[in-house]
């Protein structure tokens, strides 16, 4: 039984988003989607003393409008990676795994070499998959053939990809066609984000909607106990 998952690329993700990797055999990016603004694409939230915190990286969408993930550019002249780490630095050096995590991420934001939003992602992605020891095989769409259809481009990735079972995230359920999955005999299994455990966090009231790196800097090896899934 292989189980795949199919999602867009997210900035540092929150750790719903690893779990659903951890849940699969393969998981596919899929940036062959047009990018949306204000979404998850390019942004995330880290804790403060204050509250919540957006960390955005700046694209490119001025005259680009119905551009692909994949296609969508970061804007070189901004110092968004300068900014993003002091702000990761100023709340989370008190983490008892700052040290340990820091020295591993800080590049991904010191070389400032990502020219595209997606290859940033998935940089990050890669990056906390291994922190969290996760072993899925990470593929990207454009490594397949895509259909035309919201579901048939999905079940059809799903039959390329050898899948029994397809693993989706609940907010699908308004726009997914189950019968043809059932027609194409791949199982279609709804993802439960509900009921993840606390752990110990900086700032006051828990916060489960935050970026991987909290869990990882206020956790560090243990960071994979506070998923729900071991592959």
């Amino acid at each position: 039984m292989k189980k795949v998952a199919i999602l867009q690329s997210n900035y540092i993700p929150w750790k719903g988003y690893f779990d659903i990797i951890a849940a699969v055999d393969e998981f596919i990016l899929f940036d062959e989607m047009q990018y949306t603004v204000n979404d998850w694409r390019n942004r995330n939230r880290i804790k403060t003393p204050n509250g919540l915190q957006w960390l955005t990286v700046p694209v490119l969408t001025k005259g680009r409008y119905g551009q692909k993930i994949s296609e969508a550019e970061i804007k070189s002249s901004a110092n968004w990676a300068k900014d993003h780490w002091k702000a990761i630095c100023l709340n989370y050096s008190r983490a008892p795994y700052f040290k340990f995590v820091s020295e591993r991420l800080e590049p991904y934001y010191n070389t400032a070499d990502h020219s595209h939003v997606s290859q940033l992602n998935r940089k990050l992605i890669d990056f906390a998959c291994e922190a969290l020891s996760i072993t899925t095989k990470i593929t990207d769409s454009r490594d397949y053939v895509l259909a035309e259809g919201k579901t048939e481009r999905i079940v059809d990735l799903c039959l390329q990809a050898g899948a029994n079972e397809y693993i989706s995230g609940p907010a699908a359920k308004s726009y997914l066609d189950e019968q043809l999955f059932e027609q194409r005999g791949i199982k279609l299994t709804w993802f439960d984000y509900n009921d993840y455990p606390e752990y110990p966090q900086l700032w006051g009231t828990f916060e489960h909607s935050v970026s991987i790196i909290d869990l990882l800097f206020n956790c560090g090896h243990d960071a994979r106990r506070y998923l729900k899934h071991t592959r």
